[in-house]
């Protein structure tokens, strides 16, 4: 990829969203692929290099990694031949002597370490061929209702994760195909990428790193070896959860390659607010409307805990709009902890009156309990 770098080979900004990445490699990676491009050798070298592309830009992580190599000018883009982008510094080949070689070992950018090491995690391990990899882990929010969530319970999830497909085993072949090794890789299932005295190995891109190629693609997965599929799993719902909270299923994310483990389902929970109670903390907030002679004169009031009983609390006369009532023990439990239930009253006008109302309303302000 001579003179280009990465976000100039998939034509796409440096600020592109990965969605706009996501549809600009389709888009080239169907344009082309080889298979339909027989008689042009050419647009395999290009299909090679959006791949080397998407490898990287495609992948959070490794994009990130990528950004900050670029804005530290770990990259020489002007003069990169046969490999891509240059990476700067060190010794260049030939640089003192015919042997001499890149010291990535000695480069640490702004504390992230070696260049080879950030290499290495953007492209795979160096020099090494390509063993079991644990899947991805899978991250999502589930909404749950708030009285699950203080008491706890279970909650359906559904979930889209990408799997080993089950009718190639995740080898890409069609049933009954025959697999030959990849000409492009020799059968190893990784390519050198770099010059001179650096090279580091990264996934083939025309096998997937298999190491194989299929005499007739998977109908199933187009030779990808994964399908996404539509999961559903139920989901306890530890009591005391909190918007926020998040809870780790092991093996339940994605697939893992080369026989790795699967990765982890990361769940992080959103509270739906309910229509009574509000929380502080472990502690149960609930909001009970009395009138205005109730505030005045004194009441009792009967209010329902979130455990279904009853309460019964005296109102002093004279007491204002927003005062709290504390009820011990009433409110969220977790891990040994148990909070209160808060009532606050709130007093409420009536927008209408009956004229007898209006008349004992007047005979109370004229008497001085309403002042003007």
């Amino acid at each position: 990829m001579a003179n280009r770098d990465y976000y100039a080979v998939l034509g796409v900004s440096s600020t592109a969203s990965p969605d706009d990445i996501k549809k600009q490699y389709r888009r080239l990676a169907k344009q082309y692929h080889p298979d339909a491009n027989r008689n042009e050798p050419k647009a395999a070298e290009r299909f090679k290099e959006i791949s080397e592309a998407y490898t990287v830009l495609g992948n959070a992580e490794k994009r990130k990694q990528y950004d900050e190599m670029r804005r530290l000018g770990a990259f020489d883009f002007t003069g990169a031949r046969g490999g891509g982008a240059r990476p700067r510094g060190g010794t260049a080949p030939g640089a003192g002597g015919a042997g001499g070689s890149f010291r990535f070992d000695e480069f640490d950018v702004g504390g992230l370490g070696g260049i080879g090491d950030i290499f290495g995690s953007i492209f795979g391990s160096r020099g090494r061929s390509r063993g079991p990899e644990s899947g991805p882990s899978v991250e999502t929010t589930l909404e749950i209702p708030f009285r699950v969530a203080v008491k706890g319970g279970r909650v359906p999830l559904s979930v889209d994760l990408t799997e080993s497909c089950g009718t190639c085993n995740g080898n890409g072949a069609a049933p009954g195909a025959k697999l030959q090794p990849c000409a492009e890789c020799g059968g190893r299932g990784t390519i050198s990428f770099g010059q001179g005295g650096f090279a580091v190995n990264r996934p083939c891109p025309v096998c997937l790193g298999r190491g194989s190629i299929p005499s007739e693609r998977c109908p199933t997965c187009a030779g990808s070896g994964e399908v996404r599929t539509h999961k559903k799993v139920m989901i306890a719902v530890p009591a005391g959860s909190d918007t926020g909270t998040r809870i780790r299923l092991k093996g339940q994310g994605g697939r893992g390659r080369s026989g790795g483990a699967p990765g982890d389902l990361v769940i992080t929970f959103r509270v739906q607010p309910d229509r009574f109670y509000r929380r502080e903390g472990l502690d149960l907030v609930a909001t009970v409307p009395i009138n205005i002679a109730q505030a005045t004169l004194g009441s009792k009031v009967s209010v329902k805990t979130l455990s279904g009983s009853r309460v019964s609390l005296r109102i002093p006369a004279g007491t204002p709009s927003g005062k709290r009532f504390r009820v011990r023990q009433q409110g969220v439990t977790k891990e040994g902890a148990v909070g209160d239930l808060i009532v606050e009253v709130q007093i409420v006008v009536p927008e209408s009156l009956t004229p007898e109302q209006r008349e004992l309303m007047e005979r109370f302000a004229e008497a001085g309990g309403l002042k003007h």
